[in-house]
């Protein structure tokens, strides 16, 4: 079973940085499009960043020139890197993949978009 597991989470004051974490496990043989997504509390999920399996990234304009996202294909990881942190980047941060579950040698594989479980960051003075 392919798994997504963030890290990296937790309380920060204003203008802090933090570094999220998030790798994937299981059985599988290619990622393609990842990214990450946020839950601020009463509020919809939004997406925050994405990346391409070339690098091509993508920022909602809240985070544009504050947060980074980026990726390690040879450890299957993505990060997103968050500096200049505002009150209302409080949220629960999500990250997503798309994933080819199974063999490509077998073709026994299927196409999922698979989530992680979720880190909370707080910023907070």
């Amino acid at each position: 079973q392919v798994q997504l597991v963030e890290s990296g989470g937790g309380l920060v004051q204003p203008g802090g940085s933090l570094r999220l974490s998030c790798a994937a496990s299981g059985s599988f043989f290619r990622i393609n499009a990842m990214g990450w997504y946020r839950q601020a509390p009463g509020k919809q999920r939004e997406l925050v960043a994405t990346i391409t399996s070339g690098g091509t990234t993508t920022y909602t304009d809240s985070v544009k020139g504050r947060f980074t996202i980026s990726r390690d294909n040879a450890k299957n990881t993505m990060y997103l890197q968050m500096n200049s942190l505002k009150l209302e980047d409080t949220a629960v941060y999500y990250c997503n993949a798309d994933i080819y579950e199974g063999s490509a040698v077998t073709g026994n594989y299927r196409y999922l978009e698979v989530w992680g479980q979720g880190t909370l960051v707080t910023v907070s003075s």
